[in-house]
């Protein structure tokens, strides 16, 4: 992959992707191997970008399959995927884990589904209802109501009132 590709096609939209990496990911070596494919993988579909929507949008939709692509492998895999099991020492002093409210949001999100993920970082990355509809491959219209779901879902979680 070229570095001016890197620059100037995957690096202005490397928020969402460790965002959406970090939120399908337990670890910090299967965050760095989650994003290194997504990178990899939006390198070798560019050709495959039809200008149908904005790059950005196919970035993120990328991103969303590679993540899920890859959580799916590991689910099959390993029989669990349990965000409650990487130990304090195994994430201490990695930059994308350091900081513990974000470590307890984060816990919280990888608890939703899949796609309830996608949308919700999608969401906090402040794209319309339009986009991320776009990006999931749903109603526009269905968006706003399954972010309001979530949040709810994610209150609770957080409150601990649901596991």
């Amino acid at each position: 992959m070229s570095s001016d590709f890197y620059k100037t096609s995957i690096l202005p939209f490397a928020g969402i992707i460790i965002k959406l990496c970090r939120a399908y990911t337990n670890s910090q070596q299967d965050f760095e191997d989650y994003y290194q494919e997504v990178c990899l993988q939006i390198w070798r579909s560019k050709d495959n970008f039809r200008e149908e929507s904005q790059w950005s949008t196919w970035v993120y939709r990328i991103s969303l399959n590679v993540c899920l692509t890859l959580l799916k492998k590991k689910k099959n895999n390993v029989q669990h995927f349990a965000s409650d099991s990487i130990t304090t020492e195994e994430t201490e002093d990695n930059y994308a884990f350091s900081n513990e409210s974000l470590n307890l949001l984060y816990a919280a999100i990888r608890k939703l589904s899949e796609i309830d993920r996608a949308i919700i970082m999608l969401y906090l990355e402040e794209k319309s209802q339009k986009e991320i509809a776009e990006i999931i491959g749903t109603n526009p219209n269905n968006i706003g109501v399954r972010v309001k779901r979530i949040k709810n879902r994610l209150k609770k979680i957080l409150d601990g009132k649901i596991n």
